[in-house]
């Protein structure tokens, strides 16, 4: 058994050993799957890992191998109707973790990146949690979901995410959950953008004992690193570590001595201090570098100078960049922009099901050596025909002549080119529709 069918068999296993037990994961554990069909719970979560961005009648056909024995869309949707968004969510998690310690580390440390991306689903202005209004006469509004993700950005997979309705989202609050959640065993940074910067997902990285990194509003702006201005340079890039006392409390001991206190005005943003313990003690190292012509960037840390410097801080908060590219290879190549229902909990299962299957790839891509090299590039795998070959691996058809799927994804490279870059097009985007998709 070579690499890529090991893990095809972890998945599997994991599917079969969830479909032995099925309370936990159906909506009425006394009826649902008891009677004997061909939408058993393994073929049903198997096909949605391995569905495309087509219209459901021709994943089916495919899935099945055109056969005249293929079941309707009717049969599926009954049958998914009875699994809860919650079966895919402990798969993911299941199927990951069991993949997620073979990740190469840097300098001894794990990196793992957050951020969130927005999910468009089918227009309804009555689901008020996902609705957003018009924002010109010509436009009728919009529902979305929000996606915030943890990445490892050497290991290239998805450790954890959380999926909210647009209108909830709250990205530190994620931050700090997925913080408490997560078990890794080794040491990590956490490397975030603006929307993570607060003193509460700063509190809760040190207290489980892992680090951060995160980007802050630059000190001319109005975030954190400009309440603290007082205890910086006047210098254009600095590093400094500065240690304050957090509080909810304003008294004149407090106001009158801000190179020793920070007092904050919502006393829910702050998960560490009480009534019977209003204090917390927080040390911060704050580096400001340069970045282009007139242009600076602030970010805060807890990482010792020691180890890392300030150019080396620079250097890890640009590998961040690899959550935003894993986004569009979710969205465009793995299919997350193309559902097969307007159900939410429908919706939630696909999303879950595109990220075990972007997973599933990455770790046998990760695991396909590279052997072709020139003087003028370095190359990388296809990582688009990847996922392909892997959809096509974990077909029913592929059950009967299994292909060497790693030397198949071993022949498509692609050059690296550096420095390339191209400005950030800022274009709204919709749900594809059911009428306008792949034939």
């Amino acid at each position: 058994m070579n690499f890529a069918e090991k893990v095809k068999s972890d998945l599997w296993t994991t599917i079969d050993e969830m479909a032995i037990n099925l309370a936990p994961y159906v909506c009425n554990p006394e009826r649902d799957f008891k009677r004997k069909k061909k939408w058993d719970f393994a073929t049903v979560v198997k096909f949605m890992i391995s569905m495309e961005s087509q219209s459901l009648k021709n994943e089916l056909h495919k899935y099945w191998g055109y056969s005249t024995d293929c079941p309707t869309n009717s049969s599926f949707n009954q049958r998914r109707s009875q699994i809860l968004p919650s079966a895919f969510e402990y798969l993911f998690h299941q199927f990951t973790d069991s993949h997620s310690e073979s990740a190469k580390d840097f300098k001894g440390y794990r990196l793992i990146a957050c951020d969130g991306s927005d999910i468009n689903i089918a227009y309804d202005d009555k689901d008020h949690s996902t609705f957003f209004p018009a924002t010109y006469n010509k436009n009728k509004g919009f529902n979305q979901l929000h996606l915030n993700a943890m990445y490892d950005l050497i290991g290239k997979i998805y450790v954890d995410a959380i999926i909210q309705p647009g209108r909830k989202e709250n990205e530190e609050n994620d931050f700090c959950e997925m913080i408490d959640k997560y078990s890794g065993d080794r040491k990590t940074i956490f490397i975030a953008d603006r929307g993570y910067e607060s003193y509460n997902s700063f509190a809760h990285a040190i207290e489980n004992n892992v680090y951060f990194l995160i980007r802050g509003k630059d000190i001319t702006s109005n975030g954190i690193i400009s309440g603290l201005k007082h205890l910086l340079p006047k210098t254009d890039e600095f590093d400094r570590t500065i240690k304050i006392i957090l509080t909810p409390r304003r008294t004149n001991e407090i106001i009158n001595n801000p190179q020793i206190y920070k007092s904050f005005y919502n006393k829910k943003c702050f998960d560490y201090t009480s009534s019977d313990d209003p204090y917390y003690k927080i040390a911060l190292r704050i580096a400001r570098f340069k970045i282009a012509d007139n242009k600076y960037e602030c970010v805060i840390t807890n990482l010792d100078s020691k180890e890392f410097s300030a150019r080396e801080l620079k250097e890890l908060y640009a590998k961040r960049w690899g959550i935003e590219t894993s986004f569009r290879e979710l969205k465009y190549a793995v299919g997350l922009s193309c559902f097969h229902s307007k159900k939410t909990d429908y919706i939630l299962q696909e999303i879950w099901s595109r990220l075990i299957l972007y997973n599933f790839c990455q770790i046998i891509t990760m695991n396909v050596a590279i052997n072709k090299c020139t003087n003028k590039y370095t190359y990388q795998l296809n990582f688009t025909f990847a996922i392909h070959v892997c959809r096509f691996f974990i077909s029913k058809m592929a059950e009967y002549s299994p292909p060497d799927i790693e030397a198949i994804i071993s022949k498509e490279l692609l050059p690296i080119r550096p420095g390339r870059h191209d400005p950030r097009k800022i274009v709204s985007k919709h749900a594809v529709s059911f009428l306008y998709r792949v034939a």
